[in-house]
């Protein structure tokens, strides 16, 4: 049950895991995957009630639905 940690091993693989290079995307803060869908689907919530809110008398709700899908699949691969 005693297992030894060898710390100089940890702090190698730490500074490996460190000195990987930053993902650059136009999304002003660091993301990874998750975050970049879970901004992409807040976005398409609010962008879906202020449509429906705003726009849906004139232009029809599935509009929305495609400008949505669009802007959280651009999030997501490119954010």
């Amino acid at each position: 049950m005693d297992r030894q940690i060898d710390l100089d091993e940890a702090d190698e693989e730490a500074a490996a895991v460190a000195a990987r290079p930053a993902r650059q995307g136009f999304l002003p803060i660091v993301t990874n995957w998750f975050d970049r869908v879970f901004v992409g689907i807040y976005l398409f919530v609010a962008l879906e009630l202020l449509w429906m809110r705003f726009l849906e008398q004139s232009i029809p709700l599935t509009v929305c639905h495609v400008l949505a899908l669009a802007l959280g699949v651009l999030i997501v691969w490119k954010g």
